[in-house]
């Protein structure tokens, strides 16, 4: 299935970017794009050229198939992306995030 969400495709790229172990700033780099372009891009705020995308996909050594479609891996990336965002949240949000998962998951079984 196509990805058609802005955000869902920043997700993606965020994920592979995160495993290649590059930073914002060396992936804008090798993709020949600004930093702040890129950062708009992973947060879902930007919607990119065919040409962004193909360059991106060219730095990061994959196909344009690895961040538009759907498939059983991208709930890993799907996972992992937001792992870190919570690791990455203070105490507290990280604490409310938590409990709304709980209390959710808590929900499909009843």
């Amino acid at each position: 299935m196509l990805i058609s969400d802005i955000h869902n495709i920043g997700s993606r790229l965020f994920a592979i970017r995160k495993r290649s172990g590059l930073t914002q700033a060396e992936m804008a780099e090798k993709a020949g794009i600004s930093d702040r372009a890129y950062a708009g891009i992973e947060r879902g705020n930007v919607n990119m050229k065919l040409e962004t995308l193909l360059r991106i996909c060219n730095a990061l050594h994959i196909t344009p198939d690895e961040i538009l479609t759907d498939d059983n891996a991208t709930q890993a990336v799907q996972q992992e992306y937001l792992i870190d965002r919570l690791n990455n949240c203070a105490p507290k949000e990280r604490d409310t995030a938590l409990r709304l998962l709980s209390v959710y998951l808590q929900s499909l079984t009843e």
